[in-house]
């Protein structure tokens, strides 16, 4: 997820489990220990932009990375902060959860993230939110906003923190009752087409838990689609895009191709724009494809000119976005 739902989920959760204990610090330690494993940005200062996608929510995601800093966490807190209630046990369990919770949450959505690193590179993506999800957020950092402004001695402060925290769950809730009943029509569309799909997933478009992306793989490439909660219609419009496994062929033993394809998941194609060879993950979704169904995709690396790949994943996200398209977008999710 972003930056500030982890902040703000962090520091309602610091104060639900610890505000009593060490006032509004509780609501500043859980917000760090929240963000703690985003610190693998650093990485990108150091690596070049294939291998930096393969280390962003990587082992620093991972069940050891909390298991190694939940302890030493809990240990310096409770040397160097001020006496409090909080026990040794206390601050493990404050701190295993703030860490727990950033990592699960990531996990909901399409970028996925390595539980089980070092032991296994496999990653886990349960694409049911995008990264940012203002309804969400927001009603998060209301709670959060109160909790800044009112007083230690407010007795509705650790109400409005589990509030927060409560809506966090429903949400999440809400999303998997949205990609159950996706799937379900999804499913039924491949029957119906007599589509020769080996895997496939679908995955919320921007800003929203209405909207899905669906790509559908074959063993020749990959249909695209989109499907509205409120879709009137059974039928979903599914346009190709062939992988053009051939373009690979002359740089197929590059690191960099190995590196996208292992992050893609399978999920990608290969294009030539100019003189430029791309190699597009289909994960992330289109350039406004609800508007523009033959769209680039959002994320496209230059595998002829590698050194122009800086923020790979975040280029194309919301290119050429503007009013209409924000029109088209909401018309789109009111359904078909």
């Amino acid at each position: 997820m972003d930056s500030l739902t982890h902040i703000v989920l962090g520091a309602c959760i610091g104060e639900a489990i610890a505000g009593k204990q060490v006032g509004k610090k509780a609501m500043i330690l859980g917000a760090v220990a929240q963000s703690l494993p985003d610190i693998d940005f650093v990485a990108s200062f150091w690596l070049n932009p294939a291998n930096d996608l393969l280390a962003h929510r990587g082992f620093t995601h991972s069940f050891l990375f909390m298991a190694l800093m939940a302890p030493a966490l809990a240990l310096t807190s409770d040397r160097f902060l001020a006496p409090s209630a909080m026990t040794l046990r206390k601050w493990m369990l404050f701190y295993s959860v703030e860490v727990f919770v950033h990592i699960f949450l990531d996990a909901f959505n399409a970028y996925g993230v390595a539980w089980f690193e070092p032991f296994a590179h496999v990653r886990i993506s349960f694409n049911t939110l995008f990264v940012a999800d203002p309804f969400l957020s927001l009603p998060l950092a209301f709670a959060f906003l109160y909790l800044v402004f009112s007083s230690m001695d407010n007795p509705r402060r650790r109400m409005a923190a589990l509030l927060g925290i409560a809506w966090c769950v429903v949400y999440l809730t809400y999303g998997v009752v949205n990609k159950l009943s996706v799937d379900r029509s999804v499913k039924e569309n491949f029957a119906l087409q007599k589509m020769p799909v080996t895997r496939y997933f679908s995955t919320p478009t921007p800003l929203n838990n209405w909207l899905w992306y669906v790509v559908a793989n074959t063993a020749e490439g990959s249909y695209v689609g989109y499907r509205s909660v409120f879709d009137s219609s059974d039928s979903i419009g599914f346009e190709f895009f062939p992988r053009s496994e051939e373009l690979l062929k002359p740089v197929a033993d590059h690191e960099d191709l190995q590196h996208l394809i292992r992050f893609s998941q399978g999920f990608y194609t290969a294009e030539q724009w100019g003189d430029t060879l791309v190699f597009n993950d289909l994960r992330f979704g289109q350039m406004m494809g609800w508007r523009n169904r033959r769209g680039h995709f959002v994320f496209h690396y230059y595998l002829s000119h590698p050194d122009d790949n800086e923020m790979v994943v975040q280029r194309g996200r919301f290119a050429g976005w503007d009013i209409e398209t924000t029109r088209s977008l909401i018309h789109r999710i009111r359904g078909n």
